[in-house]
């Protein structure tokens, strides 16, 4: 079992920054990726970016690359998405994942049904 627990989200107006922070706790056995993915109402959850569990390799989908940055602490076991420049259309629920199979973050199509663990989500909200 892996344990992820969010934190940081909230209300910024448009191009304004935040840092989403994700600790992640249990299975100490394996290595696993771990990434984030946001769900708009009404709208499926999709993939923002990811990161490999030694933290050398990330992948980001197109719509925040430039934007947004994936980082890890391996000594905490903690990730960190630091998304600058924030715009109304990335208001969602942003949601930790941890992928056991290590696939999000090197395949260029992330499913969420790649994902073996989520967080609860924390909520950020842009404003125009």
């Amino acid at each position: 079992q892996v344990q992820l627990v969010e934190s940081g989200g909230g209300l910024v107006q448009a191009g304004g920054s935040l840092r989403l922070s994700c600790a992640a706790s249990g299975r100490t056995s394996s290595n696993y990726a771990m990434g984030w993915f946001r769900q708009a109402p009404g709208k499926e959850r999709e993939f923002v970016a990811a990161i490999s569990w030694s933290g050398s390799s990330a992948n980001y989908a197109d719509s925040v690359k430039n934007r947004f940055t994936i980082s890890k602490d391996n000594a905490k076991n903690t990730i960190y998405l630091q998304m600058n420049t924030l715009e109304p259309e990335d208001t969602a629920v942003y949601y930790c994942a941890a992928d056991l199979q290590n696939t999000i973050v090197v395949v260029t199509a992330v499913s969420a049904s790649y994902v073996d663990y989520w967080g609860p989500g924390t909520q950020v909200t842009v404003s125009s």
